[in-house]
């Protein structure tokens, strides 16, 4: 799994960039502005649309436009028509929706669709579309109220509605709740905003639609750290100065998700502070995205970059351990050892491990002392052998049988099927529930929930680990093919849970000859102790995930990978 950095040097052009990597310019795009005017403000309630209006421009001139009246065939409210002006009579010869909207939908085909609070004008035209079976066109969706937001301060206009926008941009249309004048309106308000964001660089419809407030001026001119990375699967780092890696990062497409952190919407404050720090970013390149996910995480555990959240300690787990001893007990442990005990986890936190091992002890009554005890203990016992909650080996109320018993019977629920642990703690919280002490029935459920997704955890990981060796493929599409998408198939090598080796299948090329010369090149995994895998429990089940998606192909598997029918699983889900 070696490739070559790729760092994106300011300034420079080794390539002519194309037009998808740019966007696509504002001025060359059609817009369909459009408003409605209804007979109330809920589809849902039955509302109809009475009037439909739309303005085309592209390049800051009028195509076109378009108005009618539409009969609602229903009566309007009063307070509509005064608001309107759109009276009864006035509709009573207009075409029906089923006309209206079918012309409609000709007249914007082929545009972004624009409207002043979209979701109401847009969730008419969908609920109408929808009700005649036409089929809705695939529209992008421009919202200049959502874009108002960022663009317009409180102190030039109180508020975001059509009638303060269109003062502020000092529209040629007064809105009257009329829909060809509001539509009017309307794209002079986009004109006004799209002129004001274009001396901040928001030049493509896509740095429109993801433009903020919240990213600084001085984070847009740093688009260029993004300009020489590939359209490829792969990780990103972002480093300062004194090359200290800031963040890290996975994509797809890594052009394309780091140019947005210079032109979308990022609105994390600290990604803000961050890339403001940054100086450089550096591209690794990975065949497939599966790699790319697994070295983002083993990255981000070497570097901790300080504005990563997640996944910078996953040294930072616990096990529960099911002890091997004379009278065995369960304790909570950091690591595993190869001293043959039976462990669960790992758990992601402390307290998960804490609220399981309650859960065991609910059910289980094993003793719950930390003390070494001889085959013939002879001491009091605790409190809780007298709340009938300990076996209490340690006075001689039970003997070495019996015990082992109670053991064996809580290393199957571990191991195999959580039956036990399952059917008591829910006939508990069925009893709690229905003497109403609901809190106490909901720390029996947050306990059972940790128990199940800990022994599913187990067992899954358990199963991966054990296997020397997974090859696996899948047909995937080639995020470098642009718009003329192929496919190709990625091959994966795990070995003992850890991804080993990543690759895809050039075209032409033997795929048998290609997958044992992957295989013979990819990293040695030694076995490990227990369940633990060679690798992070978070990398481990990422592979899982991607062994389980649709459209994986088993080509080889070394050893046995199975999971147990009746395991921990079935109640997870």
């Amino acid at each position: 799994m070696s490739t070559a950095p790729v760092t994106a040097a300011p300034g420079r052009w080794d390539e002519q960039r194309t037009f998808e990597e740019l966007g696509r310019p504002l001025h060359d795009l059609t817009f369909c502005v459009v408003d409605l005017e209804t007979t109330g403000g809920s589809v849902g309630d039955g509302d109809r649309i009475t009037e439909i209006g739309a303005v085309k421009v592209r390049g800051g001139q009028v195509l076109g436009e378009f108005q009618t009246l539409v009969n609602p065939h229903t009566s309007i409210p009063a307070f509509i028509a005064v608001l309107t002006g759109i009276t009864n009579r006035m509709v009573a010869d207009a075409p029906p929706i089923t006309s209206a909207l079918p012309a409609f939908l000709e007249f914007a085909a082929g545009s972004v669709l624009v409207a002043h609070n979209a979701r109401f004008d847009v969730g008419f035209l969908k609920h109408f579309a929808r009700e005649q079976d036409i089929p809705w066109p695939d529209f992008e969706v421009l919202d200049t109220v959502k874009l108002a937001r960022h663009v317009v301060s409180r102190d030039e206009s109180p508020n975001h509605k059509l009638s303060s926008l269109a003062r502020v941009f000092r529209s040629g249309t007064t809105p009257n709740h009329r829909a060809l004048e509001d539509a009017r309106a309307t794209v002079d308000v986009l004109h006004g905003m799209m002129e004001r964001l274009g001396g901040l660089g928001v030049h493509t419809l896509e740095e429109l639609q993801g433009y903020s407030s919240k990213v600084a001026s001085a984070q847009r001119r740093k688009r260029h750290l993004a300009d020489h990375l590939p359209h490829a699967p792969g990780v990103y780092l972002f480093r300062d100065d004194r090359s200290r890696v800031l963040y890290v990062g996975t994509s797809k497409d890594l052009r394309r998700r780091v140019r947005s952190y210079f032109t979308a919407s990022e609105t994390r404050s600290r990604i803000g502070e961050m890339v403001q720090i940054a100086t450089r970013v550096e591209g690794i390149e990975c065949a497939t995205p599966l790699e790319a996910e697994v070295r983002e995480l083993r990255l981000i555990a070497e570097h901790k970059p300080s504005y990563n959240r997640r996944s910078r300690f996953p040294e930072k787990v616990t096990f529960l351990k099911l002890t091997r001893e004379v009278w065995p007990r369960l304790s909570i442990v950091k690591r595993v050892l190869a001293d043959d005990a039976d462990y669960l986890g790992p758990f992601s936190s402390r307290s998960a491990a804490e609220s399981t091992l309650a859960a065991l002890h609910e059910v289980f009554p094993i003793r719950q002392c930390n003390d070494r005890l001889g085959r013939q203990p002879s001491r009091s016992a605790c409190v809780l052998a007298e709340m009938a909650r300990c076996l209490a080996p340690c006075d001689g109320s039970v003997d070495l049988q019996t015990y082992a018993a109670v053991v064996r019977q809580l290393q199957d629920n571990l191991k195999r099927r959580p039956d036990d642990v399952v059917e008591l703690v829910n006939a508990k919280m069925a009893a709690l529930a229905e003497q109403e002490r609901f809190e106490e029935a909901a720390a029996h459920r947050d306990r059972l929930a940790s128990f199940v997704r800990g022994a599913a955890r187990t067992q899954r990981l358990s199963a991966l680990t054990r296997c020397p060796e997974i090859v696996a493929a899948r047909r995937e599409e080639d995020p470098s093919a642009g718009s003329g998408r192929r496919a190709r198939w990625a091959v994966h090598v795990i070995r003992r849970g850890r991804l080993a080796a990543a690759g895809v299948i050039p075209a032409g090329t033997d795929a048998v000859a290609y997958v044992d010369s992957l295989r013979a090149s990819a990293e040695t995994v030694l076995p490990t102790v227990g369940p633990a895998p060679a690798a992070s429990a978070e990398e481990s089940e990422r592979i899982l995930r991607w062994l389980e998606s649709p459209g994986v192909r088993l080509v080889d598997v070394v050893g046995e990978w199975t999971c147990p029918v009746h395991g921990a699983g079935r109640h997870h889900l």
